[in-house]
């Protein structure tokens, strides 16, 4: 890993006296070398709960780079501010207030990239905050499947949603009919819903990302990238500061890897509305066949989906909770494998974001002998899906990520994954490997490079580009 130092102004007073003792009073220095111009860049995660929302700053002299990498907030994991739940509205106006207080004068808050790894509600929903149209963007980067002029695109996108939209329209109308006998939601079927709705499209968010049906930050455009490109050379972007660029690594486009993005082969019953018969033999494919998933691949399940996965059918969902649940569980689990995943350069200081990517999309960096030197000894790690067990592979933190790397976990409670968000054998591995970890929820400035906001709204760490 580069090492990556913070500038203190102890650092800076011993530079000034070192200069100062090679001056003789009286008389001007000689400069012996040219002084390069310092770089620096800081990660800044905003505590909005269970969700992620980061600001990127990469400074060198009087050049000044800014990226937002996702905001929004899980329906029911809010930060708590003594007792009450802090909005996503109300990070969205402190990002954009913490943006104008470093701009000049006279000029709009501006963010140079925008990246939205995925259309999970955790990761977009404050988008939707109407305060965006004060905030000059100059570039958007989503997933390829948001892509409206792909066709294949399209047709991963429109089948994520309209499975994610019928799923829990069934849900629904299970909940009613258990209502009518004085029951309701389920532990399970409340869970399911969850996860139903956090994989529905966010079309207001959404709107404003690509800049459609009125919804546009400050300019009624912006440039976008749909990630990744055909062109391998086009998943290098860089920036207008030189040696610093962004490299897409993920999703993968490759028609076998896009079929471990998808809801299983027997999720066919998803075609039907919830107030259609429960005769499933006759029901038509859900995907294309370029993306189902084999029979033969059921190992790359969570084991606890396997059963579910294996007895999805229709006449079960309606009677099942525990069906339902399994198959909003491998619903987000799709969308989550649609994440932009990326490794940002700056000189040498590399960082990772990876949005909730899973196994799939793991598989295909790792596999991968260019992406995986991308992402081995980074600086910084943003932890993936908040430190559940299906992100971060075991392999990634023994072998690649490498000891002493700082990594940032946007966590927030959501009592039904209290005992298993975040998964405490990855929190182990990490400590294993002195990586330094900064949570959202309790952060710490326990090192020069780390920063606390006020009132724990965020915290920030900090590196020197040697």
């Amino acid at each position: 890993m580069s090492e990556a130092t913070a500038v203190t102004t102890a650092a800076a007073a011993t530079a000034a006296d070192a200069t100062a003792s090679t001056t003789s009073p009286g008389t001007e220095a000689t400069p012996t070398a040219t002084t390069k111009t310092e770089t620096t860049v800081s990660v800044r995660m905003y505590n909005v709960g269970f969700g992620d929302c980061f600001v990127v700053t990469v400074s060198r002299g009087d050049q000044v780079w800014r990226m937002l990498v996702d905001c929004g907030v899980h329906s029911q994991g809010r930060a708590k501010v003594d007792g009450v739940s802090r909005t996503i509205a109300e990070v969205v106006k402190a990002v954009i207030a913490d943006l104008a207080e470093v701009t000049p004068t006279g000029t709009p808050p501006r963010l140079d990239v925008v990246v939205a790894t995925h259309h999970h509600q955790d990761h977009i929903t404050g988008f939707a905050v109407p305060d965006w149209e004060s905030v000059d963007v100059g570039e958007v980067i989503v997933p390829f499947v948001e892509d409206t002029a792909d066709k294949d695109a399209q047709a991963l996108r429109n089948s994520l949603v309209s499975t994610a939209t019928k799923l829990n329209g069934i849900i629904e109308a299970t909940a009613k009919r258990r209502e009518r006998r004085g029951n309701g939601f389920t532990d399970a079927l409340s869970l399911a819903n969850s996860f139903a709705i956090n994989s529905m499209g966010n079309a207001a968010a959404t709107d404003r990302l690509l800049h459609r049906n009125g919804q546009h930050f400050l300019e009624p455009t912006h440039d976008i990238f749909f990630a990744p490109d055909r062109d391998p050379a086009k998943n290098v972007l860089p920036t207008p500061i030189d040696g610093v660029s962004i490299h897409i690594l993920g999703p993968s486009r490759d028609p076998k890897q896009l079929s471990l993005m998808n809801p299983p082969a027997s999720a066919e019953w998803l075609q039907l509305d919830p107030d259609q018969g429960l005769d499933d033999d006759d029901t038509p494919a859900l995907f294309p066949a370029i993306y189902v998933v084999p029979d033969d691949e059921h190992d790359e399940l969570p084991a606890e989906l396997t059963k579910a996965r294996a007895s999805l059918r229709l006449s079960q969902l309606a009677t099942s909770d525990e069906a339902l649940l399994g198959a909003a569980a491998v619903l987000e689990r799709s969308v989550n494998n649609t994440s932009v995943y990326f490794v940002l350069d700056v000189a040498g200081t590399r960082l990772l974001f990876v949005g909730d990517s899973q196994e799939g999309a793991w598989e295909h960096v790792l596999d991968d002998a260019a992406s995986r030197e991308l992402v081995s000894n980074v600086a910084f790690y943003k932890i993936g899906h908040h430190g559940s067990h299906n992100a971060t592979p075991k392999s990634f933190v023994e072998s690649v990520l490498g000891d002493g790397a700082y990594a940032m976990l946007p966590w927030g409670l959501v009592k039904k994954w209290a005992d298993t968000i975040p998964k405490a054998e990855l929190l182990a591995a990490l400590a294993e490997h002195k990586v330094h970890l900064i949570r959202a929820d309790a952060p710490v400035a326990d090192t020069p490079q780390i920063e606390v906001g006020p009132g724990q709204l965020w915290s920030q760490v900090t590196f020197t580009v040697p």
